[in-house]
Formats: structure tokens, sequence, C-alpha cells
């Protein structure tokens, strides 16, 4: 009887512990990350730059002026200091956009005055920025980048374009940044330099430590920079450009813009690999590559190399088949999902903060345009005593300037809105020319690692130092700033491009 209780212990305690709930595991509470002391200036300087226009009144700017006004202060002092992120200004342009200007404002921007009933849109219009044919077209350009980093094409394709190059460093770092270039022109600045940077550490290991490595490290983020110049999807400049020139009945087709860009493109690539050499890379130094392919041939991958390149063959022949390049840019991601190629996890990760920034930019825009806070600007400086050069010059130098410490994408949603307005209200300048040229100069801000998210990761490999980095990109940036002012605008002019 004695064996018989002893024996059926263990499993009495067996079916206990069945019955007994598991505890839940300990919470894990995520602290906030304490706001830095320039984001806490950010966030009393923003603050009172919102309300200065709202309570003093400004010569000759009427009411939904001034209340635009105290939106644009607020979003250039959180775009540069970032006390919240620069996707939640945008959408923080937005909302304030909606309460404060439009018909259905909390309060009535004309204050009961119906002369100032066409300085209101309809908050629809705000809304509608968010579903802007150029959001749908980054869209697609995100769908196609993320397509290819999910099937290995990213890395295929750079290990194939590789091969041409022998193991001197020099031509090795040429071909290095001709890849990135290529790359960078469909998917993300960063996307692409996180990838380039895969096949890149390897490299590193093989030479001497000092400024070879610099040099070499330092190629893959200038070259994604200035990748991104040559394609509408390319960076966040370029769509903000074409759509602020939209907004004002103004149309760039997927070709006519890489006719602009690219030449340009392709002489800073050059020039800077040039400077680069020279000033890192010795002359006899060599790279050993070991790249092999393994290309993904399941049913799925081929179905997105199919849509991939029938997508970027349709964007290159716009011209031929006269289908929008912002409707092609939907096609990618319509096949895939359906195809089941890309999931509703693909969805996730597409890089929806960028999305919301171009969407910000792009309201921003209108609203200055809508209240007349573009008019009054424009009209408080002597433009019309600029010569159309001199304008190109100004609005692209400080463009260059401030996309240094700020973000590229925060620059152009701040300065090309006000670029367009101007060159719209002058009938000596061509709008189309100064949108593309402040949207170039923008990308070509890259001398800090916070520049741009490719510096920060070349930064964060530990090859780079800062002054190396800031020399490089003032010196490129500068240069290519000039080349852009003197040279392309006359350029396309002579072409007939503009």
């Amino acid at each position: 009887m004695n064996a018989k209780k002893e024996s059926s212990e263990p499993l009495l305690t067996h079916v206990r512990q069945l019955h007994t709930p598991t505890p839940a595991p300990p919470k894990v509470v995520r602290r906030r990350r304490p706001l830095s002391l320039k984001a806490k200036i950010g966030l009393v300087l923003g603050a009172i730059v919102f309300v200065l226009p709202l309570t003093i009144d400004i010569p000759h700017l009427d009411e939904p002026g001034e209340r635009m006004l105290a939106i644009f202060l607020l979003a250039i002092v959180f775009w540069i200091t970032e006390p919240i992120a620069l996707s939640a200004t945008a959408v923080l342009v937005i909302g304030l956009e909606v309460i404060m200007v439009s018909d259905r404002a909390l309060v009535d921007p004309t204050l009961g005055d119906a002369a100032l009933a066409d300085q209101v849109a309809s908050y629809k219009s705000y809304f509608a920025t968010l579903a802007n044919p150029v959001i749908i077209l980054f869209m697609g350009g995100f769908m196609i980048a993320d397509g290819a980093a999910k099937y290995g094409l990213d890395k295929n394709l750079a290990a194939v374009m590789l091969k041409p190059f022998p193991k001197n460093a020099r031509l090795t770092t040429l071909g290095l940044m001709l890849i990135t270039a290529v790359l960078s022109m469909f998917m993300s600045n960063t996307a692409t330099t996180a990838t380039m940077f895969t096949v890149v550490i390897p490299i590193l290991a093989t030479l001497p430590k000092g400024k070879a490595r610099a040099g070499v490290a330092l190629s893959i983020p200038l070259a994604a920079n200035v990748g991104g110049i040559g394609t509408p999807v390319g960076t966040p400049p370029n769509a903000i450009a074409i759509g602020a020139l939209a907004e004002k009945g103004i149309t760039i087709s997927f070709i006519q813009w890489m006719i602009l860009a690219i030449p340009f493109m392709l002489v800073i690539l050059f020039a800077s690999w040039v400077f680069l050499s020279l000033m890192f890379i010795p002359k006899n130094a060599e790279i050993n590559i070991e790249m092999s392919t393994s290309w993904n041939r399941s049913f799925a991958a081929v179905l997105f190399y199919i849509v991939a390149g029938t997508t970027i063959l349709l964007w290159m022949t716009e011209f031929i088949h006269g289908v929008s390049s912002t409707v092609v840019g939907f096609l990618p991601v319509v096949v895939l999902l359906s195809l089941r190629v890309m999931t509703g996890e693909d969805i996730k990760k597409l890089d929806w903060p960028v999305l919301w920034l171009v969407a910000g930019g792009i309201a921003l825009g209108e609203g200055v345009g809508a209240t007349g806070l573009g008019t009054w600007m424009v009209g408080s400086i002597p433009w019309d005593s600029f010569s159309p050069m001199l304008i190109v010059a100004v609005t692209s130098l400080i463009g260059f300037a401030i996309a240094n410490v700020i973000s590229h994408s925060a620059s152009a949603n701040l300065l090309i809105p006000l670029a367009v307005t101007l060159a719209v209200s002058l009938e000596s300048v061509d709008t189309m020319t100064v949108a593309v040229t402040v949207a170039i100069a923008c990308s070509l801000g890259m001398s800090l690692p916070i520049s741009t998210p490719p510096n920060a990761i070349a930064y964060s490999t530990g090859e780079v130092k800062v002054k190396e980095m800031a020399t490089l990109g003032i010196v490129v940036g500068s240069v290519s700033t000039i080349v852009l002012v003197l040279v392309m605008p006359p350029l396309w002019q002579l072409l007939g491009l503009v």
C-alpha cells in the first residue's frame, strides 16, 4: 500500500504542475531615452516661434498666412533640432494645417472676412498628400528594393558587376562606387549602403589600417548619395521636387529626370573617385575579392525578377507608352502582393517614415501656396533684382549648406516648396530648373555622420574619422554644387531639356 502511494507521488506532482498556471514573464519596461540638450532647446524654441506669428500682427500677411507661418517656423525648428522624429514632424504639419488653415479648421481662418476665402484650402487636400502619386511612386521603389534584398538580387548583382575589376585598390574602389551608384538609383541610399557594406567589410580587412581603409569605406556613402540623384525614386528630395512641381501643374517623367540628372551624376562620381583615390588610396594597394553568386531560382524569386525588370523598363520607356511613372510605380505593389511574392510582413518593412516625411513636405508646400505665405515670403525679398543664375545659386547653396547639418529630406521639405513658389512668381526663372537644382543640391550635403544615414553607417565601421569625412564631403559637395549651379542650367537650356 505504501509502495503504491509512493509510486503515485510523481504522477500527482506532475498533474499539479500541469494545472498550476505558468507565471507570466516579467514585463520589459522600455524607458524613453531622455531628450538631449539640443532637443530640449528645440521644443522651447519651437513653441516660441509657433506662438509669435499668432500673437503679433505680421505686416502685409493675412490671418491664414500668419497661421501657416507659425506651422512653417515650427517645422523648421523641429526638423533641425529633432525633438521628435522627422516623420512625426511631417505628420504634425499635416495635422496642424487641417485644424488651423483648412476649411474644417477649429477657428475660421478668414475670421469672417469673405475676401480671404481663396486662401483657405479644403482639408481633403492636406489629407490627400498621404496618398499623393509621388508617395505611390516611392512605395513602388521601396517594394522593389525590399524584394531585391529578400531574394538576394542586390548581392548577386554586386558580385557580377565586381568581376570585371582587377585587384588594384583604386580600380576596385571605382567598381564599388559604380555598383553602389547604380543600386542607389532604384533603392534607398540607406538600404544600398547597408547592402554594399556586407561586401566591403571583408575587403577592408585585406587592406592595411589607415587611409586606404578609410577611403574604401567612404567611397560607399559618397556613391550612394551621388547615385540617388539619378532617378525620381533614388532619394526623397527628388520626389519632393516632383511633387512640388506637380502642385504647380508641371510634370517631369521618369526618363526626363534621368536625362537631366545622370550626366551630372556620372561626372561628379568620376571626379569624386579621382579625388578619393589621390587623397586616401595608395597607387600600389591591392584588394583581393572572392565573391560568388548564388541566384535564388524559386518560383517566387523568378516572378520577382520579372516584375522588377518590367517595372524599371516601363519607367525608362515612359516617353514611348505614355503611362505615368507614378502609375507604373503602383504595378510592383499590386502584382507582387497579389502573386504572394511579397506578403503583409514585407509591407511592414517598407520605409514608412520616409513616405510620411515626403507627404509632410508636399503638405507644407500645399499650405505655403494656398494661404498666401509663399507670395508674402517671395515679396519680402527683391528677387526681381536678382539674375536667374543668382536665384538658382542662392537657393541651391542654401540647400547644400543646411543639408550638411540636417537630413536631406528635411532640407528639401523646407526649401523646395519656397523655391518653386518663388520661381513661379518670376517670369525670368525656369521653375523646373530651380526645383531640380535645389533637390540635387540637398543630396550633396554629406560632410558629417549626421548629414545622411549612409554617412552614419560608414562612420559606425570605425574605419573613418570625422575629419576625413568632413574633408571629403566639403570638397566634393562644394565643387559639385558650383558645377550644378554654373554649368547644368545653361547646358539643360542648350539641349532643350528645360
